[in-house]
């Protein structure tokens, strides 16, 4: 049990290494030498904990989704409304994915290119994992008398459709554009679905109009 912990922080830290080298150097001239040397460890110590560069970067990409799943479960376990909250965690599983990313944008296009089959693999695993969590906050809102739809699961899937749209997966370098502007397309997109179920329809609402 004691070894365990030093292999997590291990494995930890390859992942922080690859984040700053991803901004340095991009993916395709980052080697698993430079990552060995970044962490300060041989290069057999990282093939300890993945078998390849790309599976270490595709881990990079677990933990990006797995801290926004994270931040899914405390939106919706908090007390707001059901509408407020399913705003919130439209808008951050965009912001956060675009936040973690932001800083190697210049090379995000090559990093795509060389992982998309990778990357189309988890991604269907990504999104059903993220459905359930927005499953639970619809049937609250739907039970407490605030959306009105047929199926949860459907309207789950559509909401995460529509702003699929605006993750750094789907766009180019060109296309991400500034912060400001993906919040402004966000907002946008995640108050045209909820308009679609809420039951009543606000004349204003100060988290979603």
């Amino acid at each position: 049990m004691p070894a365990i912990a030093p292999r997590l922080e291990t494995k930890d830290a390859i992942l922080d290494a690859t984040e700053r080298l991803l901004a340095r150097y991009g993916y395709r001239k980052m080697t698993v030498e430079d990552i060995a040397r970044e962490v300060g460890v041989g290069k057999g110590t990282i093939y300890l904990h993945f078998p390849s560069k790309e599976e270490i970067v595709l881990s990079h990409v677990d933990r990006i989704v797995d801290r926004v799943k994270e931040r899914l479960r405390t939106i919706a376990a908090s007390d707001s409304a059901a509408a407020v909250r399913l705003r919130s965690m439209l808008m951050i599983r965009v912001l956060f994915r675009f936040d973690s990313i932001q800083h190697y944008t210049q090379n995000l296009n090559d990093l795509l290119a060389a992982l998309r089959p990778g990357l189309l693999a988890r991604r269907a695993r990504y999104y059903d994992e993220e459905a359930q969590i927005l499953v639970d906050v619809l049937n609250q809102g739907r039970d407490a008398g605030e959306f009105e739809f047929d199926d949860t699961l459907s309207t789950a899937y559509a909401m995460l459709h529509a702003t699929n749209s605006l993750l750094p997966y789907s766009l180019s370098t060109s296309e991400l554009g500034e912060r400001e502007e993906v919040e402004e397309k966000t907002a946008a997109v995640a108050n045209l679905m909820l308009h679609g179920v809420l039951r009543i329809k606000p004349k204003a609402d100060p988290g979603i109009n």
